[in-house]
């Protein structure tokens, strides 16, 4: 309960401090407040455990509830143009995040937590691995860290470079909804471009958000290939089913359930703003405890090449965004 009270406050201070600051948003504050005070010093032996299950099981509910604002009727009406442009640039992101990290000798959580948090939607895809592959608290710091900075950039850059190459308004939107992480990014790039630009760079963005859910599923039959020859005998054949089954995160089977409850009517229409802004305050509640549970030494250790990672997907991904709009004729 003391850690459960303290990250609570934290990111109270973190909720006030994000709408005076939009761009950061409560989450990204909530963090930097937990580290800050991680810093100054260490939370003590009574309250870890709250932080840990602030951390873990608040983070998992966090990502449920994220379901509640997607209609999967508006995916697939969406889907059909812009599905080959977010399958193309999660895939060419996930495919760099390898290969880049490898050469700049970024640790394998660090590069997947910033590959899915560049390919996917940020802050959220970073919450819905970090159970899934078991990263630690200070990867997740420095991949959150990581996407907020790029988000900035993503604001002040789009919308000059859409003028530029003389985007239309849904070509924008689905340029912004694929190329921008954060839910608030998007809104601000794409609502500075227009409001036909803004409306469809959202719903490009929900129905991006569901590519959470095969990417965890992948990641955590990899996590489960590696713990299995970490053991070294082969196990039976009954073991190998029995795990199988549990190999499916039960947060993301929420995620998909609320999804369907929200596509067939049964989340009333009053009720999602609310239960969005209580996935947001639950996702600050986690990042803060993550940023509580931070260890600054393995930040410092990790420099300057997981900021650079971040900079060479970014790049990947809207350069991959255009591309494909260009050769599908969404331009």
């Amino acid at each position: 309960m003391p850690g459960l009270v303290l990250t609570g406050a934290v990111a109270a201070v973190a909720t006030v401090v994000g709408t005076w600051f939009p761009l950061a948003g409560g989450p990204v504050a909530g963090m930097v407040i937990g580290v800050v005070l991680a810093a100054v010093r260490r939370p003590g032996r009574c309250l870890q455990p709250g932080i840990a299950t602030a951390g873990r099981s608040v983070l998992q509910l966090a990502v449920v509830l994220l379901g509640c604002q997607l209609s999967l009727t508006q995916v697939v009406r969406v889907g059909g143009g812009s599905l080959p442009v977010m399958l193309g640039t999660l895939a060419s992101c996930l495919v760099a995040a390898c290969l880049v990290g490898r050469l700049l000798g970024t640790g394998r959580d660090l590069r997947t937590l910033i590959g899915v948090g560049t390919g996917i939607c940020g802050a959220s895809a970073i919450a819905a691995v970090t159970p899934v592959i078991g990263a630690a608290s200070a990867e997740v710091a420095y991949a959150v860290s990581t996407i907020f900075l790029f988000n900035i950039a993503a604001v002040l850059v789009l919308p000059v470079l859409g003028h530029l190459l003389d985007l239309s308004q849904q070509g924008f939107g689905l340029f912004a909804g694929t190329a921008v992480n954060d839910m608030s990014s998007v809104v601000a790039a794409s609502a500075a471009y227009g409001d036909e630009a803004g409306q469809y760079a959202v719903v490009v963005k929900l129905t991006r958000t569901l590519l959470i859910i095969p990417v965890c599923l992948w990641l955590a039959a990899l996590a489960r290939r590696r713990t299995a020859a970490a053991g070294g005998a082969a196990r039976s054949r009954r073991a190998t089913l029995k795990n199988a089954a549990g190999s499916v995160p039960w947060f993301l089977v929420g995620f998909l359930l609320t999804a369907l409850g929200s596509t067939l009517g049964l989340v009333p229409d009053q009720l999602r703003p609310a239960l969005g802004t209580l996935a947001v305050l639950l996702i600050t509640v986690a990042l803060s405890a993550i940023g509580l549970m931070t260890d600054l030494r393995g930040l410092r250790r990790a420099g300057a090449r997981p900021l650079l990672l971040g900079a060479c997907l970014w790049t990947v991904v809207c350069a991959t965004s255009l591309l494909l709009q260009y050769l599908t004729g969404s331009w």
